[in-house]
């Protein structure tokens, strides 16, 4: 599926110019925000708004890492990044004082503080995307090919076991939609609209060097948007049955995950042979089982770091081998007694269980707005957080690919119908992590999730007895005061039930 012109009236995405981009910093607002208020372009000049779409032969493609040589590169925007910090592989040591990306080492308007010094582990994937373009710029010139994912139903391993590097390119800046509003409607999911901004503005280095895009089809918003991004990116549409127990639906998806590996093998000349399925699959389950034993952290009473931290210890590309060896440490270091990186941690804070929308990278303010009432979000059921992890594959059985996607369908995803997996998933987590209130996030326009929390509110105020919110809101921090004041009462009523 790639058609050869753009939708009539849209505007092309910014080509690649004479070099590799400059590396972009971003300021940390007076607020705190983590979204990208003030940016600052390293020897480059203001973005221009996006031109007219050129004609086809007119257009130049997005500069590789070997074509632009030793140049400077621009880091997207994916919210705000930290200063300038960096941790050796190997060493323990971090230059300057680092806190989580976009925050001052000590507190800010959100209320998400943390020390000066967090462990190094944190302060590496502080750099994450640093290190994630330097993996790509190393596997481009290995001749590696890198593949673009924006869901979780994306089985990772195929894309392994045929040499290439999965990466995730959910857009999480405020900063790239007024560009994706001159073709998309206004009204619509902002992950959405901020993934397809940074493919309008050529913002995105992981999506211009995307060699094949994976179009799931979950949401109609994502498939609509996946036609226009088609005429720029070979694509590969990978249909999504969405009735939950129906094992026809199961068998058209074992189907469909065939397809993507032929269309893996074809395209990039390789045979993924089931031994080099097993591998990739062990790779993942330690890549899983480490990011849950960090999860787990969070049923301490205090929790150790807080749900931001959390939050950072994840990557755009997976399976790379010095994240896993970062997860390895931050375990060693926060099962020491009386390790924290949360900054003049209570005793016994509001715990706090999200659902709902993923919070991608550079969207994580929800987080931090809840965070600021002496309260920690202890568990994150979203596809950012516990959901894609919770079930491993087995790499022994006698068709792995067969077992890959029986894991991948059982993600209890709001596209789904019915979709009880995702109740009984919260219940499960909720004895699990023993949180005090229930918050769901919705992002603006997205139907399944808004109407799915018909059901979440019931669970939690009937079934659980647990206080519960919904949000609804987008990347824009102009609603923060609003939202505050609601979390605020919030928490209020949870302590004063936890009180009785």
């Amino acid at each position: 599926m790639t058609p050869s012109r753009p939708a009539p009236g849209c505007p092309g995405p910014r080509s690649g110019s004479d070099s590799a981009p400059s590396r972009i910093l971003s300021d940390v607002s007076e607020t705190g925000s983590l979204l990208p208020k003030n940016i600052r372009i390293d020897a480059r000049p203001e973005t221009p708004s996006p031109q007219p779409f050129p004609p086809e032969d007119a257009r130049e493609k997005p500069p590789t890492p070997l074509e632009s040589g030793g140049a400077k590169r621009e880091i997207p925007p994916w919210g705000v990044l930290s200063p300038a910090h960096s941790s050796k592989e190997g060493e323990g040591e971090v230059a300057g004082p680092v806190g989580v990306p976009g925050r001052e080492a000590r507190g800010s308007a959100l209320g998400d503080s943390v020390p000066a010094l967090p462990p190094p582990p944190l302060a590496w994937f502080g750099d994450m995307v640093d290190h994630c373009y330097d993996y790509a710029e190393a596997a481009k010139a290995q001749g590696r090919p890198l593949v673009g994912i924006l869901c979780e139903f994306t089985p990772r391993e195929l894309i392994l076991a045929a040499g290439g590097a999965p990466v995730c390119l959910c857009g999480g800046s405020a900063e790239t939609i007024p560009a994706a509003e001159q073709c998309l409607p206004a009204n619509l999911c902002p992950l959405i609209k901020s993934t397809y901004g940074y493919h309008l503005l050529g913002r995105n280095p992981f999506l211009n060097w995307a060699d094949l895009v994976v179009a799931e089809t979950t949401c109609d918003g994502k498939k609509k948007m996946f036609e226009l991004l088609a005429a720029d990116k070979p694509m590969h549409v990978l249909e999504l049955p969405q009735k939950a127990d129906d094992p026809d639906a199961l068998e058209h998806w074992v189907g469909e995950v065939r397809k993507l590996k032929v269309c893996l093998e074809k395209r990039f000349q390789v045979t993924i042979t089931d031994a080099r399925l097993r591998e990739a699959i062990v790779l993942m389950n330690r890549e899983r089982e480490l990011r849950r034993r960090l999860a787990d952290l969070m049923t301490l009473d205090p929790p150790p770091l807080t749900g931001r931290q959390l939050l950072d210890f994840k990557s755009l590309i997976s399976g790379i081998d010095a994240d896993l060896r970062q997860y390895e440490a931050a375990l060693e270091w926060y099962d020491r007694p009386g390790r924290s990186s949360r900054a003049n941690p209570t005793p016994h804070p509001t715990r706090v269980l999200l659902t709902g929308a993923p919070t991608v990278h550079g969207a994580e303010r929800v987080i931090g707005l809840i965070e600021q009432y002496d309260s920690v979000v202890v568990c994150q059921e979203n596809c950012t957080g516990l959901k894609p992890i919770l079930e491993d594959v087995d790499p022994d059985e006698a068709d792995p690919l067969r077992a890959l996607a029986r894991k991948y369908y059982h993600l209890p995803c709001s596209v789904m119908t019915r979709n009880d997996g995702r109740l009984v998933s919260l219940r499960s987590l909720v004895k699990k992590f023993r949180p005090h209130c229930i918050i769901d996030l919705v992002w603006q326009a997205c139907l399944t999730y808004d109407v799915e929390a018909f059901h979440v509110r019931r669970l939690a105020e009937e079934e659980l007895r647990l206080p519960y919110l919904k949000i609804t809101t987008d990347y824009s921090p102009a609603d923060s005061a609003r939202l505050s004041a609601r979390i605020e009462a919030l928490i209020e009523t949870a302590r004063a039930r936890a009180a009785d």
